[in-house]
């Protein structure tokens, strides 16, 4: 059903976009032909999203945590989502898409601040509004009819919060070129201001407008002609305006046309007189500079300013997004030194990241472009590596990474040699937390279970990052954490990488898995109606059995499964579980199901009081 735009919308706005970007992530990477195939927008993005849902959760945990425990507004929920783009911001294309949200945001807080319609074009508006933009008087309905309730914004708020998000990018481009993100981006907007009726409306007429000007990209930059695919910014800002129009409307929009690039297909040099500096897109083009530089930056704005000429004149695809004392710098360079003294002349850096982009960047006419090389990353983030060629630790040559959801579990992760990432009830790990634990293992090479459905994206994305930052990775789709304990158990690190991936693939494909879990509330189920307090028997992720007592249910539960075949029973008891129960469904087992063994684990996890695999 229809959703106003508040609070609740711009989270479940960054959840979908996220999943969305999730799973069209390695289709992105793949059609980032321009400037150069660096092969890394899609995983940009995500990242770069990823960072704005954590900082809109985290508004919410806040307010509920409080004294009052009061529930965020529409302006401090777009706030968060803002600032959290711009402290993750990846690339790019993840810069541009900061800016983007830091528009909205603009007027979306000024309006919803007083529950009413944006009365201008909000904190740090400044230059670049375009003719147009008018306000609409307080309290005006929408064109549907209805008055926007206290907290939430109306349709013509959305419209020039879209107009407002255009102009913003427009202006962080040094150089900016049509047929890219920026194009997509304007197209929204008019698309949005050309709609009438409510919020849904304008959200779903700003997509498709986007989809039209997207299909249009090959036609506006020859070297996308050339491969055959659409800009991969404006691919990826397309999918974000899909989760936005789903979130108001509460229906799926028009499908993207899927994002494939002609096979074996090279990125030429585009051949219609732009420079390599005017495109807002991943990398840098043959010919051009051989390093990204990416870092926050706090400083004034007249210091920043100063900071874009001189960036200017280092290199080209300078993107400078922010405001309010911070700032994201992003600039391709050959003097990646001199990019970041700029940035200590104009306040303080920080989160300095640089990439060099291959030999084979720094080539014309060299043919297909390599991927990026390996990141450094300087010393105030967590896993910094020497930039310059220094000593450091001799790396090992295979780890495993396993996301686990309790005290019990990490110990018995680490008594097999893996790396745990613990997770917490109702705060899964991001993909950073992941990649933090791939560096803390200095391995070559990482087999990465996350161990949860929900999870795939997040370990897709940490492992892209891991490979561009020189580790072999790989990303085993483990849904439990029965699964994982397979793969863990036929982990060898003697065997070849690609063995060694395959064989604990195919040891956690062939563990069924099942979870008991206590109803909350009244609810609908695939089994039927549970109550709360009933006990919920889920396997393979789906209620298969309703009970009232967590022993009888958990028998029942076994005995389906087991009813298929098995050898093998692992049981994970959660935290409180008493020994009783485990020895009850063992003794159970045993008399029920001839030649079946049981192995039973103290998790501790504290959502499941227990989790069930069958080998």
């Amino acid at each position: 059903m229809p959703h106003t735009l508040d609070a609740d919308a711009v989270r479940m706005w960054c959840g979908l976009a996220l999943d969305a970007l999730g799973r069209a992530r390695a289709d992105i990477d793949a059609i980032n032909v321009y400037p150069v195939a660096d092969g890394d927008t899609g995983t940009n993005l995500y990242l770069t999203v990823e960072s704005a849902a954590q900082a809109v959760d985290a508004a919410f945990n806040g307010h509920a945590a409080s004294a009052a425990a009061s529930r965020p507004t529409l302006a401090d929920v777009v706030r968060a989502m803002a600032h959290g783009a711009l402290i993750g911001a990846r690339g790019n294309s993840g810069t541009i898409l900061a800016q983007l949200l830091r528009g909205m945001a603009d007027v979306l807080a000024d309006g919803a601040a007083a529950g009413d319609p944006p009365a201008g074009d909000g904190a740090g508006a400044g230059d670049g509004a375009r003719a147009g933009d008018c306000d609409a008087p307080a309290g005006a309905a929408d064109a549907g009819g209805r008055a926007p309730a206290a907290g939430a914004a109306d349709a013509d708020g959305l419209r020039r919060a879209l107009r407002r998000a255009a102009d913003l990018a427009y202006l962080a481009v040094a150089h900016p070129v049509e047929g890219t993100v920026l194009t997509v981006a304007v197209a929204a907007a008019e698309g949005a201001e050309r709609a009438a009726g409510d919020v849904a409306a304008v959200a779903r007429a700003a997509y498709e407008g986007a989809r039209t000007a997207l299909r249009a990209t090959p036609g506006q930059l020859d070297v996308l002609a050339r491969a055959g695919v659409v800009d991969a910014g404006g691919y990826g800002l397309v999918t974000v305006l899909g989760g936005l129009a789903e979130a108001l409307s509460g229906e799926s929009p028009a499908a993207l046309a899927p994002a494939r690039p002609r096979p074996a297909t090279p990125a030429p040099v585009a051949s219609d007189g732009q420079g390599p500096g005017a495109c807002p897109a991943d990398g840098a083009p043959d010919g051009g500079p051989a390093f990204e530089v990416i870092y926050l930056l706090e400083a004034d704005d007249t210091a920043v300013t100063a900071l874009r000429e001189r960036l200017d004149a280092l290199g080209d695809s300078l993107v400078v997004v922010g405001g309010d004392g911070l700032w994201n710098v992003h600039v391709h360079v050959d003097d990646a030194g001199a990019a970041v003294e700029a940035g200590i002349q104009a306040g303080r850096p920080y989160r300095v990241r640089i990439t060099h982009f291959g030999a084979a960047a720094g080539k014309a006419g060299a043919g297909a472009p390599d991927r990026p090389g390996p990141a450094a990353v300087l010393p105030d983030q967590p896993g910094a590596q020497n930039p310059t060629g220094g000593p450091r630790a001799e790396r090992a040559t295979r780890a495993v990474v396993a996301v686990v959801p309790g005290d019990g579990l990490v110990a018995l992760c680490a008594e097999a040699g893996a790396t745990a990432v613990a997770t917490r009830p109702g705060e899964p790990p991001a993909s950073g937390e992941l990649v933090d634990a791939v560096r803390r293992t200095a391995a070559r090479e990482v087999v990465l279970l996350p161990n949860d459905t929900e999870l795939h994206h997040t370990a897709a994305a940490a492992a892209a990052q891991a490979r561009a930052e020189g580790v072999r990775a790989a990303v085993i789709p483990t849904r439990s954490a029965v699964q994982g304990i397979a793969a863990l158990a036929v982990h060898e690190p003697g065997r070849s990488f690609d063995e060694d991936v395959v064989a604990m693939t195919s040891a956690a494909g062939a563990t069924r898995y099942a979870e008991l879990a206590v109803a909350e509330r009244q609810s609908w189920t695939m089994a039927g109606v549970c109550q709360a307090g009933d006990v919920l028997g889920m396997i393979d992720g789906d209620v298969a059995l309703i009970g009232s007592d967590l022993a009888a249910t958990a028998e029942a539960v076994l005995d389906r499964m087991l009813a298929s075949g098995g050898e093998m029973v692992t049981l994970v008891l959660g935290a409180g579980l008493p020994d009783e129960v485990a020895e009850q469904l063992e003794r159970h087992v045993r008399e029920g199901h001839f030649a079946v063994d049981t192995v039973v684990y103290q998790g501790g996890q504290p959502t499941a009081p227990l989790i069930i695999g069958i080998e």
